[in-house]
């Protein structure tokens, strides 16, 4: 579905989610907005960043090139990291990777 960036010699560390579930709405929004468990699953294991949205609260994102011509997007999965398993809240692309992308894109 789509080619993932390197994060050009930048070092990231963050912390994956291993354990979760999708919710309903999650599942729904994922097949509405066209996005692959297979992305979900490599930004959720391997995220260039992760955001403290709130209290209990994650974003995780990462960027790909995604379509066709293949333009740069940015895949954010919002996680309810509070409970155990974790839940998979929503997700979604954007082309606004300058707008979420925190440091130099």
């Amino acid at each position: 579905m789509g080619a993932r960036l390197s994060t050009a010699g930048v070092l990231v560390s963050v912390e994956p989610v291993t354990g979760y579930v999708i919710s309903g709405h999650a599942q729904m929004e994922l097949e509405r907005r066209g996005l692959s468990m297979k992305v979900v699953k490599e930004v959720l294991a391997s995220p260039e960043q992760r955001l403290e949205v709130r209290p209990g609260r994650v974003v995780l994102q990462s960027r790909f090139r995604m379509g066709e011509p293949a333009r740069v997007y940015l895949v954010r999965i919002f996680v309810d990291v509070d409970r155990r398993p974790a839940e998979v809240v929503t997700a979604y692309r954007t082309s606004g990777v300058r707008r979420y992308w925190k440091g130099t894109p």
